[in-house]
């Protein structure tokens, strides 16, 4: 079976299970520790899908399918307390129509509350909300679930090795045919060959299609994230107008996370939390949570967006959080090397079943996905070893 080399820790794991499972030889490098990029750094929102049916809809569909399919492969590291969507002035009542209609047409099911009912719910809500809809949204534990990947693509054989960054990659003509890395840990460099390279470095992924002379279409868009002490609502609360700044509370284990705010970048690497950022997070969402008001920060991060450009659109909110992978044979007469950029970590199982159909597609090999159905193994096995035997 054919070899096939990923490039980056994060959804990559996603994609190593996938192609696992359907008898692929995988190996995944990553430059750092597993997870130390994007996708162990999000807030930990499963989302319904309901903070994009006022602009992307495609990913709100994509956000519901997966939030059921995570549900059923990896209980384990999901808490599913429901989210709530809540208006405090009539500019947000004006949004509450357009907002279950874009619900119903993504299939997210919904229950629009009272203020009472949606007070008894949730005590610490602000007082003066006007109406709130309960929605299926759900908190993931950023790392268990992703490592969770790891560990099932680990026990069905995939090599994954941490701390090996590419430095080039290794070009035959205008093949891809494998990497060159530097093992940061032991100092040394090594080719290791390839099949096929899938470049899902996330935000980085332009640096790694560069290397084969060729661009894509990435935008990193950072975004900062406070933590404070306890939960101060049990559900996820999402404020009830188009997706902006300061408008998530999500409750994670004892702490709560204030998200989010974005912003376009250049450079990944270059990306700080600045303080006006974390500033404005608490204003804004002590309007959700007037208690958030008096609350100090326990931790501050940001982390950069692996977005997909594929329009002139400035505003880092309104860019779509969908995925795509490109074959850079057909795209750009480049054979072997494949990207995968955009996406959430909602929606990763996804982006790696589109990838391996098209890894699928490109070796000849029509092999079915069952990643919707298997059970991922617990996180903690990764750890442990125990290749799964």
């Amino acid at each position: 079976m054919e070899h096939i080399l990923i490039i980056g820790g994060g959804v990559g794991g996603a994609l190593a299970h996938d192609l696992t499972l359907r008898g692929y030889r995988v190996t995944l490098v990553e430059r750092g520790e597993l997870l130390s990029g994007t996708t162990g750094r999000h807030h930990g929102l499963l989302h319904s899908g309901g903070r994009y049916v006022f602009h992307d809809a495609e990913t709100a569909r994509e956000c519901y399918e997966e939030n059921r399919i995570l549900r059923h492969i990896a209980s384990e590291a999901i808490e599913p307390n429901g989210g709530l969507f809540i208006a405090l002035n009539e500019e947000d009542i004006s949004h509450q129509d357009r907002f279950l209609e874009g619900c119903n047409a993504a299939g997210i099911p919904t229950a629009p509350l009272s203020p009472r009912q949606a007070m008894s719910r949730e005590p610490a809500l602000n007082p003066a909300l006007l109406a709130a809809v309960g929605v299926p949204d759900a908190v993931m534990d950023a790392w268990r679930l992703a490592m969770a990947f790891f560990a099932t693509a680990r026990a069905n054989g995939a090599a994954i090795r941490t701390f090996c960054e590419v430095t080039d990659l290794k070009m035959l003509g205008r093949q891809v045919a494998g990497v060159r890395v530097i093992d940061h840990r032991s100092g040394l460099s090594e080719t290791i060959g390839a099949d096929l390279v899938v470049n899902a470095a996330g935000p980085w992924s332009g640096r790694i299609a560069a290397m084969a002379g060729i661009g894509v279409p990435i935008q990193p868009g950072p975004g900062v994230m406070v933590a404070v002490r306890g939960r101060v609502t049990q559900a996820v609360v999402n404020r009830l107008h188009p997706a902006g700044e300061g408008d998530i509370i999500v409750p994670q284990r004892r702490l709560s996370v204030l998200g989010t705010t974005a912003w376009l970048a250049d450079d990944p690497d270059q990306v700080t939390a600045p303080a006006e950022h974390v500033a404005r997070l608490f204003s804004l969402c002590a309007e959700l949570v007037p208690a958030v008001a008096a609350m100090a920060p326990h931790a501050v991060w940001s982390a950069s967006r692996p977005l997909l450009q594929s329009s002139q659109d400035q505003d880092p909110f309104a860019i779509s959080r969908t995925f795509d992978c490109f074959d850079h044979a057909a795209r750009d007469g480049i054979e072997g090397l494949v990207t995968l950029i955009g996406g959430k970590a909602t929606t990763m199982r996804a982006m790696a079943e589109q990838t391996a159909d098209l890894i699928g597609r490109k070796t000849g090999r029509d092999i079915a996905c069952h990643t919707r159905e298997t059970i991922l193994l617990p996180y903690r096995r990764y750890w442990r070893g125990d290749m799964g035997n």
